[in-house]
C-alpha cells in the first residue's frame, strides 16, 4: 500500500494533470483500475491513515483529529490490517510516515504488526525533508545532513521486497511527499536539487520523483517475477494543500472539485486510487463505485 501526502485528485497524468509528468503511474493505472469516487478517511492526515490501518471511519475510529504530535496514538484494543496479516503468516513493514502512535505510547508500529519499520513517528517531525534523525524498530536512528528522507524509504522498501521475495509480505509505504514542510512558510516546499527553483515547481518535482520511485517498485515486483502475486494499492491521504507557496490552482490540483485539504467539500476529501493486481484485475478500467480508505482495510 503506497500512500502519497497531500497529492491531489488532478495531480496526476491520468486524473487529467497536464503540466507533470507522471509516466509511470498513468501506466499503472492504464494497466490496472483507476477508481473516480475514492474517499479519504479525513481532511487531514492522522484520522485518515487511522481510518485506513483500522478500516473503521472516523465515526468510530480512535484518531479524529491530528491535535499536537504526540497525543495521538491507538490503543491496544486498536486491530490492525497489518496485526491481521501478520496473524496470518504475512511478512510486516512500514517505511515513511506513521503518524499514529510515538515513541513510548501503545501506537507504535511494533505494537501494530508490523515486523520493521523506520520513518517518522509523528507528523509534525515529518514536515522536515531533511531530519537529524529517524525512528527504526525502535532505534533514534541519526540522519547524516543533507540526506532526503524520502530517498531512504525508497531504498528500504525495495531492500524489503528482495528479501521477501519468497514469503507473503504486506508493505505499507506512507511516503511524505509532496507535503510541504509548514515550519518554514513560503520556503517549505523542500526538494533534493532544487534545479526548479519556484515552489510551484518544487511541488511538481516532488510529484515526479513519487512517480519514478512507484515506477523502481513495480519494476522490482517484475524483474521479481511477482507481478502476478501482489496487489499493489496507490493513493493519497487527504487532497492538496496550499501551504508552504503552493496553490492547489496553479496546477488544477483538484482538477474539477471544490474544496482543498481541511475542506469538507469533495476538493478535501475525493481522492485518486489506482489498484493493481497483474492478470487478475482486467486492464483500463475505471471504477465508479464509491470505496474509501477504511474499505482497504
Amino acid at each position: 500500500m503506497i500512500l502519497a501526502d497531500d497529492l491531489g485528485y488532478g495531480d496526476l497524468g491520468c486524473y487529467g494533470q497536464k503540466h507533470i509528468k507522471t509516466p509511470s503511474l498513468d501506466k499503472m493505472a492504464r494497466e490496472e483500475m483507476c477508481f473516480t469516487d475514492f474517499y479519504s478517511g479525513s481532511t487531514v492526515c492522522a484520522p485518515s491513515r487511522c481510518t485506513l490501518m483500522t478500516g473503521y471511519h472516523t465515526g468510530y475510529c480512535r484518531i479524529r483529529s491530528n491535535n499536537s504530535a504526540d497525543d495521538i496514538f491507538l490503543l491496544a484494543e486498536d486491530i490492525t490490517v497489518a496485526e491481521i496479516l501478520k496473524a496470518a503468516g504475512y511478512s510486516s513493514a512500514m517505511f515513511g510516515k506513521w503518524g499514529l502512535g510515538g515513541t513510548g505510547s501503545t501506537g507504535e508500529p511494533h505494537l501494530k504488526g508490523f515486523d520493521e519499520w523506520f520513518g517518522y513517528l509523528n507528523h509534525v517531525h515529518a514536515h522536515d525533508y531533511y531530519p537529524s534523525y529517524l525512528w527504526k524498530n525502535q532505534q533514534k536512528i541519526s540522519i547524516s545532513p543533507g540526506i532526503y528522507s524520502h530517498n531512504l524509504f525508497t531504498h528500504e522498501a525495495l531492500d524489503f521486497i528482495r528479501r521477501k521475495r519468497d514469503e507473503a509480505f504486506f508493505l505499507y509505504l506512507p511516503y511524505t511527499i509532496p507535503h510541504t514542510n509548514n515550519e518554514l512558510g513560503d520556503e517549505g516546499m523542500q526538494v533534493p536539487s532544487d534545479a526548479w527553483s519556484q515552489q510551484q515547481k518544487n511541488y511538481a518535482a516532488m510529484i515526479s520523483l513519487l512517480n519514478a520511485d512507484v515506477g523502481k517498485i513495480l519494476a522490482l515486483l517484475a524483474e521479481l517475477g511477482l507481478e502476478e502475486d501482489t496487489r499493489v494499492f496507490f493513493s493519497s491521504d487527504n487532497e492538496p494543500h496550499e501551504e508552504g507557496g503552493a496553490t492547489a490552482e496553479f496546477f488544477d490540483s483538484n482538477g474539477l472539485l471544490n474544496g482543498i485539504k481541511r475542506d469538507l467539500y469533495d476538493g478535501g476529501v475525493r481522492i485518486l486510487m489506482i489498484a493493481r493486481w497483474l492478470g487478475t484485475i482486467q486492464p483500463g478500467q475505471e471504477n465508479h463505485q464509491p470505496y474509501g480508505l477504511w474499505g482497504v482495510a
